[in-house]
């Protein structure tokens, strides 16, 4: 099973103080001081509205908390979308959130997150920035729940493809990590390890700090050599450890730390 968040960083230096503050907290695992950053703008400005929404949402696939108040965000964040690009932001993160539900077992929303992807999918262009984390999103319900590595593959690869033409690291270190479970999954260890090597170091340049622990624990699957591997998990125990156990569901995959 396989969590994954929004892509986009905030760390470029074109980047205003606010995308700057929202990235850092946001890759410590503070999405709620993160969303109150963008409180003020979501009010009014439905860019903001769908970043605070997405922020949220992340949250509750990496910690399994705050459905309530990502559901609030989220529903004020579809009533200030007025442009195609912004409905289509809208439903994919609906079918983010849906998805994390039904992955999770918190409920069974799987039909309304291949819904919302729909929608999002109907009022986006081929070559749409939005495109790339969308169809990200789609391997990964294909994948998870609807228990199809080929569709879910062809989909990261068209997911890989955009972000890498729109400069896209974050996304990049996700779909790199997918490919490379896949791979496993078929027994190309070589092909697998590269792809973890990539997510984990493209996760260390950006700083994402709440995601490298399972880029960490994902190398170590694929590491033949059993030193090296219990190294890597060691390091990725004293990152949750650091992050007071977030991911939440990584956490009680791996030994209780000492």
């Amino acid at each position: 099973m396989t969590h994954t968040a929004v892509s986009g960083t905030g760390t470029n230096p074109a980047d205003d103080p606010l995308q700057t503050a929202v990235w850092r907290l946001r890759s410590r695992g503070c999405w709620v001081d993160a969303a109150a950053l963008l409180e003020p703008h979501a009010a009014g400005d439905a860019a903001a509205a769908l970043q605070r929404a997405a922020l949220l949402v992340e949250r509750c696939l990496y910690t399994e908390t705050g459905w309530a108040r990502a559901e609030e965000a989220l529903r004020s964040a579809e009533a200030l979308a007025h442009t195609d690009e912004e409905r289509a932001a809208a439903a994919c993160e609906r079918g983010q959130l849906a998805y994390a539900s039904s992955l999770l077992k918190v409920r069974d929303r799987s039909d309304e997150a291949r819904s919302a992807f729909g929608r999002a999918a109907a009022l986006l262009a081929p070559g749409a920035v939005g495109r790339a984390l969308l169809d990200f999103r789609r391997g990964l319900l294909a994948e998870n729940l609807a228990d199809s590595p080929q569709a879910a593959r062809s989909a990261y690869r068209r997911a890989h493809a955009g972000a890498t033409a729109h400069g896209d690291a974050l996304l990049l270190s996700f779909t790199w990590r997918q490919l490379a479970g896949l791979a496993l999954r078929d027994g190309e260890l070589a092909e697998a390890r590269h792809g973890f090597a990539e997510s984990l170091r493209l996760r260390e340049e950006l700083g994402y700090l709440v995601g490298t622990a399972p880029a960490l624990v994902s190398l170590a699957e694929a590491e033949p050599d059993r030193a090296v591997a219990q190294r890597l998990r060691t390091e990725a125990m004293r990152l949750l450890r650091l992050l007071d156990g977030v991911p939440t569901w990584l956490a009680r995959s791996l030994p209780a730390p000492a």
